[in-house]
């Protein structure tokens, strides 16, 4: 069903009176308030397939639109990021880097947690970024965060470029397990969907969810192996370490694409668990607050 299709009406409310005698032969959809908690509907996603495409390509259009620079921002962050981790964690508290360049090292878990961190900043601020939509025009709600984390994977490859590049400038090659970065990459996006549900539901109510948001980042940086190798971390320690989902992804991609990288079995796999729970509980949560936005945002 196209999403601009003009035949078909759309009737919210608790009631559908019968169509009148000029709206013979239109399909009526009646559009009714759930309550409790609900799973993903994928057929009403499937419907709204349009709407996801043209709010991504929107967001990347207006991050960029009227900027000097252009694209070159979605590698100003990680690579001054990367020469301030180089100075002062490789040069000066000679932190171990298993082997490879330090900058090296630190950008290439900086291309995949950038993309997080920024994803998941633009999905908390979704609800709130698109309020008089949300009052004026039905569609799932989830779209919006949705649209919002699949926006940043245009960043991603760019920033990805730069680093294949550098990889070339130090004589450095990428792996044959190059085939698993896409995996790692898929997990980093569910990841910032799925803690992106939860935040950008609570925004919606609690508007200083948003500063809160950076704060957290910052805190979630450091307790991720980006500036140090995850081995300095003792072995008893690392299936909690796990916990936090975004070890398994940062080690994987580092593992994926240069062959260094410790990928503890039980690590990887709680981080994994993590980030199901994580998504299934999001989705859960968003569904139930749902049918609040409107009065609330």
């Amino acid at each position: 069903m196209s999403l601009l299709d003009s035949k078909k009406k759309r009737v919210r409310g608790g009631n559908c009176s019968l169509p009148t005698e000029s709206m013979r032969g239109i399909p009526t959809i009646c559009i009714r308030a759930t309550h409790g908690w609900r799973f993903l509907n994928f057929k009403e996603l499937w419907e709204y397939r349009e709407l996801v495409y043209f709010l991504t390509w929107r967001d990347i259009k207006v991050r960029y639109k009227q900027t000097a620079i252009g694209g070159a921002w979605a590698i100003i962050q990680p690579f001054f990021t990367m020469m301030i981790f180089s100075l002062f964690f490789g040069k000066f508290a000679r932190i171990p880097s298993e082997g490879l360049p330090y900058p090296i090292f630190a950008y290439s878990a900086l291309v995949p947690w950038t993309y997080f961190a920024n994803s998941l900043t633009h999905a908390t601020n979704s609800l709130v970024e698109h309020q008089q939509t949300i009052t004026k025009v039905y569609f799932p709600r989830l779209i919006l965060p949705l649209s919002s984390v699949l926006g940043g994977l245009v960043d991603f490859v760019i920033a990805f470029t730069v680093l294949i590049g550098m990889m070339f400038f130090y004589n450095i090659y990428p792996t044959g397990a190059i085939w698993t970065i896409p995996l790692f990459v898929l997990l980093s996006i569910i990841t910032a969907f799925g803690v992106g549900l939860w935040l950008s539901a609570l925004n919606v109510q609690y508007r200083d969810v948003r500063y809160a948001v950076g704060f957290l980042i910052q805190l979630w940086l450091f307790a991720t192996p980006i500036a140090y190798p995850i081995t300095i971390v003792p072995e008893r320690w690392r299936a909690l370490y796990g916990l936090n989902p975004m070890v398994g992804v940062i080690e994987g991609f580092r593992k994926a694409l240069l062959g260094k990288g410790a990928i503890w079995g039980p690590s990887l796999a709680v981080s994994i668990s993590i980030i199901v729970l994580i998504l299934i509980g999001g989705i859960l949560y968003f569904r139930k607050m749902e049918q609040t936005f409107a009065d609330v945002v």
